[in-house]
C-alpha cells in the first residue's frame, strides 16, 4: 500500500486511473467539487474505488466542514453553517451549541455516508487569534482553547455517530498564521509557553483517529521546517506534547508553503513521520512520481488506518432532516 491519499480527475475513473490505482495501491482518495455532479454519479464513483481494492473500509476523503468549504453543494445537499455559528451560539447558551454541532456533525456524517465517503477532514481545532489568516477565519470554532476542545469533540462525535471517521486539523494550530499557507509559508515567532494555547484543543482530543498537520514555521520549535516536514515537531510535539497516536496526514502537497516537486514533498513529509502524503489534484505524472518515491506504508501506519476506519462499520441510523430539524431549532431557541 502507498502511503498517499490522491485526488481524482473528473466525475468517474479513467482507464489510466483504473489502472494505475489498482498497482499503486494508495491508502486512500479525496474528493472535490469536480468529481461531484449528483448523488449516484458521486455513490457510483465511491463504490467503483472500493470494489477496485476490495476494501469496503476504504479511506475516501472529502473537505466538508460548511461555510465557504463544502464540496457537496446545493441544490442537491443542503447548506451547512460555517464553524464560528457555534462559535457564537457558545457565547449565549455553551450546551446549546455543543448539542447543535453534534447533531450537525451526525447530519454531515448521514449526507456523506449515504454516497460512500468515509472520513471527513473535520474538524478544525485551530485557536482563532486576533491576527488569524482569513484563510481560517469563519472555519474556526473559538478564540479560547477549551471552547474549541468542546466543540471539537461534540463533532468527532457526531460523525462517528454518522460512520464517518474525523481528522482533526492542523496540528499542531494555525490560528497564529498571518498568511496563507495555500499561497506563501507562514512563519509563527510565539514562544512555546504561548503556542500552548495553539496545541491545547489537540491535547484535549488526541484520541481521535486522524489528525492532519500545518505547513507552518513554528520557530520557537523549528525555526528551519514547517510542521508537516519537521521530524522535531511531528515526534516531540504532534506525538510527544500533544499525545496524537493517530493516522497522520500531511496538508496538501501542493500549496504554495512548501517548495520542490510533488513527488519530493511525498517522500519529505512521510520521512519527517507523516503517515499519509495528501495530493490532491488528480494529476497522473504527480501520482507516478509519488508512488515510485514512496514505498510500501509503515506497519505502524497500517495499523493506524485500520483503527480509524473500524467507525464506518458501526453507527447509528438517523434521519438526516431530523437531525437538522433540531439543530435548527437549537440555534432559534438560543437567538
Amino acid at each position: 500500500m502507498t502511503p498517499a491519499v490522491f485526488g481524482l480527475s473528473g466525475l468517474g475513473l479513467t482507464a489510466d486511473e483504473k489502472a494505475f490505482f489498482r498497482e499503486s495501491d494508495p491508502a486512500g482518495y479525496i474528493v472535490f467539487a469536480r468529481n461531484i455532479e449528483s448523488k449516484d454519479q458521486l455513490r457510483s464513483l465511491t463504490d467503483e474505488l472500493r470494489a477496485l481494492h476490495g476494501r469496503e473500509d476504504l479511506a475516501i476523503l472529502i473537505d466538508q466542514e460548511g461555510g465557504r468549504v463544502q464540496r457537496m453543494t446545493e441544490p442537491v445537499w443542503p447548506k451547512f453553517p460555517a464553524g464560528e455559528v457555534f462559535d457564537k451560539l457558545y457565547d449565549i447558551a455553551p450546551a446549546t451549541a455543543i448539542e447543535a454541532a453534534r447533531l450537525n456533525a451526525q447530519a454531515l456524517g448521514e449526507s456523506l455516508r449515504e454516497v460512500g465517503i468515509t472520513v471527513n477532514c473535520l474538524p478544525l481545532l485551530d485557536v482563532r487569534q486576533p491576527e488569524t489568516v482569513a484563510a481560517i477565519g469563519d472555519r474556526a470554532m473559538g478564540s479560547e482553547p477549551t471552547q474549541v476542545a468542546a466543540l471539537g469533540r461534540a463533532v468527532i462525535d457526531g460523525q462517528t455517530r454518522g460512520g464517518v471517521a474525523s481528522v482533526i486539523k492542523h496540528m499542531p494550530g494555525h490560528g497564529r498564521a498571518i498568511v496563507d499557507s495555500h499561497m506563501e509559508l507562514p512563519k509563527v515567532s510565539a514562544s512555546r509557553e504561548e503556542l500552548e494555547i495553539d496545541v491545547a484543543p489537540f491535547k484535549a482530543l488526541s484520541t481521535a483517529p486522524m489528525g492532519m498537520t500545518a505547513h507552518i514555521v513554528y520557530e520557537a520549535w523549528d525555526s528551519a521546517h514547517c510542521a508537516s516536514l519537521s521530524p522535531k515537531i511531528i515526534d516531540e510535539v504532534i506525538r510527544g506534547q500533544i499525545g496524537f497516536d493517530g493516522l497522520l496526514f500531511s496538508d496538501d502537497l501542493d500549496m504554495k508553503a512548501l517548495r520542490g516537486d510533488v513527488p519530493t514533498r511525498a517522500r519529505d513529509v512521510v520521512a519527517a513521520g507523516c503517515d499519509i502524503a495528501l495530493n490532491c489534484w488528480g494529476r497522473m505524472d504527480e501520482m507516478t512520481g509519488i508512488a515510485n518515491l514512496l514505498g510500501d506504508i509503515s506497519d505502524k501506519g497500517r495499523a493506524r488506518l485500520n483503527e480509524a476506519m473500524m467507525v464506518t462499520s458501526s453507527y447509528e441510523e438517523a434521519e438526516m432532516a431530523e437531525l437538522l430539524s433540531r439543530r435548527d431549532a437549537l440555534i432559534a431557541a438560543a437567538a
